[in-house]
């Protein structure tokens, strides 16, 4: 929050202003993922052993998103009126609680409710663990507002000339989280506890996220973006933009429908929708795919998903600040989209080689293709609304997460490796779909005037 600069002074001259850098947010976004991801690897294998099949896999899946459909609008409107700290402390709050609960999954016995036979879904067992499962991973979808808050924050404390690069470096610290995270879970999952060890690391992962949020993440409601001439204490600091704090006051409750009224925004909505349904028959598709089809172990899959994600570090440390200097972002989202379609079709001959080399095309068009969305859609909602626009985004996606994570343990089990070509003819309509947003460019251009 913003302070009084009073008392003794580590520089000279009065202060009267407060500088906020990306470092903080970063380091939250981090913890976030990383907490997840340590447990990505073994989910799978935990939910069949406890009675599931790849339709109940995909379904546990997709609890997180069905709550946070509920709770991310909730969430971001809130923080445009209450500030975006405290909502993050709230779901950080949210997640240590659910992984405490996952924790005890671990520990009820399998207790059969009641099985299911169907020639659609496949044979399953409910579970009382199964269940529990459920409940934990509803529980943090319904306090998952840290993604769209967070991309709120960073709208508030970034210029718009820098807003792909920076959400690039938002994106580089989840890929982190993804190449840290499974690692660790390997390393943890070798010791004696087994599985219990990769949850108590992400309960504790967790905790660190609440702390870093009380003492080291300042309120960015009262730091607005300005521009250079506006400011003489607009600066670089490690390669983030300081911005001028001000107060923020007379925020009203924002509505729905008023943002739905904004130029532009219900048509990338659909676009988020699209893209992230594609993502999600993805991650519900390739476990299955790995174990089934390429016949690889918990360890071999969590090299995989390290390999992607140094790959994404790769491409938006290296290759996004440069592009995005040149290119504008709807020219990224529309050639990012296009490796990002490639990339599923590689997927479904089951050739370790092409699964490789699909991962080399996912990271070059998704390091480019979704940084450059994120910023085009806080250029498009503006400055007043971001933690709304960006909640409703979220709900958006977890809608996309719903169907694609269900969708995806559907098709893989009646259609098995060519269910990747659903997510690859999703990301192409996204493609043809995304030469309109040029249009959006050109009117933020005339607005700003």
């Amino acid at each position: 929050m913003k302070k009084e600069n009073k008392g003794k002074k580590s520089n000279p001259g009065p202060r009267t202003e407060e500088n906020v850098s990306l470092l903080p947010i970063l380091a939250v976004n981090f913890i976030g993922t990383l907490g997840f991801s340590i447990v990505l690897p073994f989910l799978v294998f935990l939910v069949n052993r406890l009675g599931g099949n790849a339709f109940i896999y995909g379904l546990a899946s997709s609890m997180y998103p069905a709550f946070q459909l509920i709770g991310a609008p909730i969430l971001g409107r809130w923080s445009d009126i209450y500030g975006r700290k405290e909502v993050l402390f709230i779901s950080q709050l949210g997640t240590l609680l659910s992984w405490i609960i996952f924790l005890g999954v671990l520990f009820l016995p399998v207790i059969s409710l009641f099985k299911i036979e169907s020639g659609v879904l496949g044979a399953f067992t409910v579970t009382l663990p199964l269940t529990v499962l459920f409940f934990a991973r509803a529980f943090d979808g319904l306090t998952g507002g840290n993604v769209s808050v967070a991309n709120a924050y960073l709208a508030d404390i970034t210029l718009e000339r820098d807003r792909s690069r920076n959400f690039g470096k938002m994106s580089i610290s989840e890929n982190l989280g993804f190449v840290v995270g499974p690692a660790l879970a390997g390393v943890l999952s070798l010791t004696a506890y087994g599985n219990v060890a990769p949850v108590l690391g992400a309960i504790i992962i967790s905790l660190i996220g609440i702390l870093l949020v009380i003492f080291y993440l300042p309120e960015s409601k009262e730091c607005a973006p300005c521009k250079p001439e506006e400011s003489g204490n607009v600066r670089k600091f490690f390669g983030y933009e300081i911005m001028k704090c001000k107060i923020t006051k007379g925020i009203k409750k924002p509505g729905f429908r008023e943002i739905l009224r904004i130029p532009g925004i219900s048509y990338m909505l659909g676009l988020y929708f699209l893209i992230d349904l594609g993502y999600n028959v993805f991650y519900t598709a390739f476990p299955l795919h790995a174990i089934s089809t390429l016949n690889w172990s918990i360890a071999k899959m969590g090299i995989y998903f390290t390999v992607l994600s140094g790959l994404l570090i790769l491409i938006q440390s290296t290759v996004l600040p440069r592009v995005s200097r040149r290119y504008s972002d709807a020219a990224l989202i529309i050639f990012g989209s296009l490796m990002l379609g490639t990339n599923f079709l590689l997927l479904i001959p089951g050739n370790v080689f092409l699964t490789y080399l699909a991962a080399g095309f996912f990271a070059l068009g998704d390091g480019i293709m979704w940084p450059s969305f994120l910023s085009l859609l806080s250029k498009v909602a503006g400055r007043k609304y971001q933690g709304t626009v960006q909640g409703v985004a979220s709900s958006s996606g977890g809608l996309a997460s719903i169907t694609g994570l269900i969708l995806g343990g559907l098709l893989y089990e009646t259609l098995a490796g060519t269910s990747f070509l659903i997510a690859g003819l999703v990301i192409y309509t996204v493609f043809v779909l995304n030469f309109r947003l040029r249009r959006f460019e050109e009117q933020i251009v005339l607005r700003n005037r």
